[in-house]
């Protein structure tokens, strides 16, 4: 027996990402799971099961990767619901509500925003995201955009500085001024709690030049390029992100026969973000076209307080099931290995020996119920860690 171990099993349906056999979830029927030290120490058939100090029974229920969601603005205060209705209403979504947001994050307290943020991770959690990127993005001030990411880094590894998310009021007819400060002291400030830079390169946000000046910034500060990208329309975005190496460009509502081209020719991941077009009522990427070219698809929430509060990652794999033509597989994939390849992890995002046991057990005996019963709560259980949560 090993000290600290604990085994998983009666497992009927085990998803490991291994992509063994041509299997990219890697399934493996009547299976077992030890973990030893907060990793996955072995896997394999249940009657081969190793003796452990504890045991979990999953009585035959389906067992996945935790999922991986790489795209999330959680640091923030106030809510948009009245713009939410409005645009069921019938008003488009523009992105300008983001500066309401801004308003409200900077007047409150590190206290206020703390509580936000441990609330929409505590949800994620209980709905089996065991891995999450925070993106500031609501501050707009050094100050702000500073500590929106020091207190994202009290909840996640994966924190990304977005400081050009907009251009704020104040310097709404000086851009170029707002592009200087962004580069300049706020890159600065921010850089030591960041992982990432992003910026949102969209008609009414920030252009190529521009988009390319911050980025290039930020990869001299060390962090690493994601890119929001063809949101709203047609544009540079995603040709943008495959140029400078992006690990992943998010959102490609919009794609030309150039922009899937290219990121097929690259290891630039295209994540998808199926709650913005639920809450905005916009068309859908076309995840086929995407998966069709060889183009690495990751799936996120985009979990943000005016055009996706959703922290569910369960939802969006039924909505790229339903909406985006995915299959299921291919949508659990999505929300886990592709999620752990948007941010360039090999240690979360799959089942495997020597992967960080990040596990949940679905109250279900196969990861299609996922798609095939939305919005119910299949999530029995939740190891983080390898600690049952």
């Amino acid at each position: 027996m090993t000290r600290g171990s604990l085994l998983v099993d009666h497992i009927g349906e085990l998803v490991t990402n291994d992509g063994r056999d041509g299997d990219p979830l890697g399934i493996r029927r009547d299976a077992a799971l030890l973990v030893e030290g907060g990793q996955v120490a072995w896997i394999g058939s249940a009657r081969y099961a190793p003796a452990a100090d504890r045991r979990i029974d999953a009585g035959g229920a389906a067992v996945l990767p935790g999922f991986v969601d790489s795209h999330a603005h959680l640091v923030f205060a106030g809510d948009r619901a009245a713009e939410f209705a409005a645009r069921m209403a019938g008003e488009p979504y523009t992105g300008g509500g983001i500066r309401t947001t801004v308003g409200a994050t900077r007047a409150a307290s590190d206290g206020d925003l703390r509580a936000t943020v441990g609330r929409l991770r505590a949800e994620m959690l209980r709905q089996g995201t065991t891995t999450v990127e925070i993106k500031s993005g609501y501050g707009l001030t050094v100050a702000d955009e500073a500590r929106s990411l020091r207190i994202a880094a009290e909840f996640t590894e994966d924190t990304t500085f977005l400081g050009a998310h907009v251009v704020p009021a104040e310097y709404a007819d000086r851009p170029d001024d707002y592009v200087g400060m962004v580069c300049g002291p706020m890159l600065a400030a921010a850089a030591p709690y960041a992982r990432w830079i992003d910026v949102f390169c969209e008609r009414g946000a920030f252009d190529a030049d521009h988009a390319r000046a911050i980025l290039a910034c930020g990869q001299a500060a060390g962090l690493g390029v994601r890119l929001h990208a063809n949101q709203l329309g047609p544009g540079p975005g995603v040709r943008l992100g495959v140029e400078l190496g992006a690990a992943s460009v998010d959102h490609c509502t919009h794609l030309t026969d150039a922009d899937v081209d290219a990121l097929a020719g690259s290891e630039t991941v295209a994540t998808l973000l199926p709650g913005a077009e639920f809450s905005t009522r916009s068309p859908y990427p076309d995840a086929q076209r995407l998966l069709d070219a060889g183009v690495t698809v990751a799936l996120a929430t985009d979990c943000n307080p005016g055009s996706s509060y959703t922290s569910s990652m369960p939802f969006c794999v039924a909505l790229a099931v339903r909406e985006m033509r995915m299959t299921p597989a291919e949508a659990v994939w999505a929300a886990t290995a592709g999620g752990a390849a948007a941010l360039r992890r090999t240690d979360v995002g799959r089942l495997t020996p020597g992967a960080r046991a990040d596990l949940i057990i679905l109250d279900a005996p196969s990861h299609l119920h996922l798609a095939y019963r939305p919005g119910v709560p299949l999530i029995r259980q939740v190891l983080h860690n390898g600690v049952p949560r």
